[in-house]
């Protein structure tokens, strides 16, 4: 990540707003953005799918989920953040997952500039891809600052995206399961 570069773009959005960027508040400004951009954008950086080549044999045939994962974004359309919690599960077929590397797939995910329908089909589709379960959900509910804090201001509002793969897809009673799980039964009902 080029953190001089960004330095620089964001002096020019300082003066181009009217303001000062050598004033004593806002000196060290465009350091500081710099690096909370590497942080925020550190999924860049990563190749989510390196999370799902260690695995562990396991005859376990339950549900498996991972529920409330916190995690921040990026909007690409206005760079503002996406804030909420995934839901991640899959249904085993011989291999499990260290816990861990849900949350982990889920950060490499989101940290890069995003949207949120984007976002939920990439967790599904790597664990489907990298840890082969019969079936996998990812639900995503986030709040989304472009909608929030500006344009049409609608403060409490949360976008909520599901993608559904494999058995969970094509089995009523199988993805009734899984959300219900996620969820809870008063929710569903």
């Amino acid at each position: 990540m080029d953190l001089p570069r960004i330095e620089r773009a964001v002096r020019d959005i300082l003066i181009a707003i009217g303001e000062d960027p050598d004033r004593e508040g806002l000196r060290k400004t465009p350091n500081r953005i710099a690096r909370s951009y590497a942080e925020r954008m550190a999924g860049l950086r990563i190749d989510p799918r390196a999370y799902l080549r260690t695995v562990f044999k396991e005859g376990y045939n339950q549900v498996v989920l991972l529920r409330n994962i916190p995690f921040h974004s990026m909007c690409e359309h206005h760079l503002l953040p996406i804030t909420g919690h995934a839901h991640v599960a899959y249904l085993p077929d011989g291999k499990v997952l260290g816990l861990s590397k849900i949350a982990r797939l889920v950060d490499a995910y989101a940290l890069r500039p995003q949207i949120q329908e984007r976002l939920t089909d990439q967790i599904a589709d790597a664990l489907m891809d990298g840890l082969q379960p019969l079936g996998a959900v990812c639900v995503v509910e986030a709040a989304h600052d472009c909608m929030t804090i500006r344009g049409i201001k609608k403060t409490g509002s949360m976008m909520v995206t599901s993608a559904i793969r494999g058995i969970f897809q094509t089995d009523p009673a199988s993805r009734s399961e899984v959300l219900a799980l996620i969820y809870g039964t008063a929710r569903l009902t």
